[in-house]
């Protein structure tokens, strides 16, 4: 720290501790997003995911985060303004992770989603715009960046729809998908292991001399590496998985016979126990009394004859509707509520099928017709939730996909995690490299290189995050928004990743958010058109549009308020 004048000492001191809060928020915010799916899909635990999210967001951040963290402090505003007034831009670094710091630690409490690419971009706008006004904005990178933030979820969902109607294809629809999906194994671990390597060795990083390697080496490198990585996983790990994926699915076999066998016994002694209760029932309520019920028609029953007429199966089932019983003289209120309830509204749940005859169709509740005290918005909310329930139950995958997708899901995650680490250190660790090189070189033009300990430090802030209040977002992107599979989080895995690495290495600071955002939403839609909780997609694309303009209105805030204290 002797490097640093006296007089902007203080202001790297704040920002570290900021930055390092930041890179919390980070880390419980959008680290979700890499290992959401994963976790939704049942393929990781919430330990694992964590395990694995502090190796590889870290290496993400050392490998190709550095890129990245160069547009975020040099790329978005004209640093040739501050020029002499090195001390401003200095503030303003420290405002834009004040603004953006704040910002996701609200969202992260309130379990929103939101980018948190957004949020520094909007918190380096709101301090430009007190410093220098709109000429302090480079506007044509700042529409190259806001462009990218809508064409992110289209691009990511359109490439992961394509990588799952191939699958789909290839896999998914065969009768028997073991085989075809184990031939496919060493090409998807090949194709995946090129990205990743193709990514961190061209235009590599100088710290680690990465950038002296010509182009043909990185082309070896890359491919040779994916040869290599495919004939292993099909020599060896290929015979691995057919036995125990074969395993897998025989007891899969077993343990749906033994369901079969208990529901069979159950449902049996239900009827017994039902057809007694309710006779009993009904003659308790009519000891004593010697009225008779009289139909419509003259004709004349004994008290609760109705019911053990029933029970004595004298009426066929498909003549038991609900005009019948009341001709019949049976008091409908009479019949115990557990033979029908608000919740039997699309099925019969009864063991009796002859008294759910009556509410075959729908219940009034969720048929548009609000109960007397309920409001017609709280039944269309019920009748919209029972739908996405029942299409999310038909969203499944046969047994040997669930276990072959797992497999290659738990490898894009860790894909996804690496890029994360690429993209979105930047966003914590880019207003702190600032201020570490003003500060040591005096001039607002920074052009030294990112220091790779600054990378590491943001990392360490990261994996925190992700340890301590992880879990708060994870369900939300995971299980909330559309119900997902393994073999659907590896097109979402996959298509988001590739998104997010590609824009990395063109230098543009993409949203992960969107990007995972935009393939589970578009991978849903495709498996299930009712898949999708579009409430809950709505309320996190209002997150998006709120978040650039409350970072900045923060961060605006808090430059004034430094401009006025120095």
């Amino acid at each position: 720290m002797s490097l640093i004048p006296d007089e902007y000492l203080w202001m790297v001191i704040v920002g570290f501790i900021i930055a390092f809060i930041l890179s919390f928020a980070i880390g419980a915010n959008d680290v979700a997003n890499s290992f959401g799916t994963s976790v939704g899909a049942k393929v990781l635990t919430l330990r694992q995911a964590c395990i694995l999210g502090s190796i590889f967001e870290l290496l993400g951040a050392l490998l190709i985060g550095y890129r990245v963290s160069d547009t975020i402090r040099k790329g978005i505003i004209d640093v040739d303004l501050y020029n002499g007034t090195e001390s401003t831009l200095m503030v303003g670094n420290v405002a834009a992770l004040t603004g953006s710091c704040i910002w996701l630690f609200v969202a992260t409490f309130l379990k929103l989603p939101v980018s948190t690419t957004h949020s520094i971009v909007g918190a380096t706008v709101g301090f430009a715009l007190v410093a220098h006004g709109l000429k302090g904005i480079n506007w044509m990178k700042m529409a190259f960046i806001v462009g990218s933030w809508f064409i992110s979820p289209v691009l990511s969902g359109i490439i992961s729809v394509l990588v799952f109607l191939s699958i789909k294809f290839l896999v998914l629809n065969k009768e028997k998908p073991l085989e075809p999906g184990l031939r496919l194994l060493p090409i998807f671990y090949g194709l995946t292991a090129a990205i990743n390597l193709f990514s961190v060795f061209y235009k590599g990083s100088s710290l680690l001399h990465f950038d002296k390697i010509p182009l043909y080496g990185v082309f070896i490198i890359t491919f040779g590496s994916a040869i290599i990585i495919g004939l292993i996983v099909r020599l060896a790990f290929v015979p691995w998985y057919r036995k125990k994926i074969q395993k897998y699915i025989e007891e899969c076999k077993e343990d749906e016979t033994e369901k079969g066998k208990a529901i069979d016994m159950e449902t049996s002694l239900d009827n017994d126990d039902t057809r007694r209760q309710l006779i009993d029932d009904e003659n308790k309520e009519n000891l004593g009394k010697n009225e008779l019920e009289v139909t419509p028609s003259g004709r004349k029953f004994p008290m609760g004859a109705s019911i053990a007429l029933l029970n004595e199966n004298l009426m066929t089932p498909p003549l038991l509707t609900e005009d019948i019983l009341k001709d019949l003289g049976t008091p409908q209120t009479k019949i115990p509520s557990n033979f029908s309830t608000p919740e039997s509204n699309t099925s019969c749940h009864s063991s009796q099928p002859l008294l759910c005859s009556a509410n075959s169709s729908k219940d009034e509740s969720v048929t548009g017709k609000a109960a007397p005290g309920e409001s017609l918005d709280s039944v269309n909310s019920v009748e919209i939730e029972n739908d996405l329930e029942t299409a999310r139950n038909s969203v499944r995958d046969k047994p040997e996909t669930v276990k072959l997708f797992s497999f290659l899901q738990v490898l894009t995650a860790v894909f996804g995690s690496f890029a994360h680490g690429g993209n979105d250190v930047s966003n914590s660790i880019g207003p702190l490299v600032a201020l570490w090189i003003i500060g040591s070189e005096g001039s607002a033009g920074q052009k030294a290189q990112t220091p790779i300990w600054i990378l590491l430090y943001g990392g360490a802030g990261i994996i925190i995050g992700l340890w301590v209040w992880g879990r708060r977002v994870i369900k939300t992107l995971g299980e909330d928004l559309a119900k997902t599979t393994p073999s659907s989080g590896f097109c979402i895995e996959v298509g988001s990743a590739l998104t997010v690495l590609l824009a990395s290495n063109v230098g543009i600071p993409i949203s992960t958010t969107h990007c995972k955002v935009g393939s589970v939403v578009s991978v849903g839609r495709v498996r299930s058109k009712q898949n999708v909780d579009w409430k809950l997609f709505r309320n996190i694309i209002l997150a998006w549009v709120g978040t650039v303009p409350v970072a900045g209105a923060i961060s605006a805030l808090a430059m004034y308020l430094l401009m006025f204290a120095i």
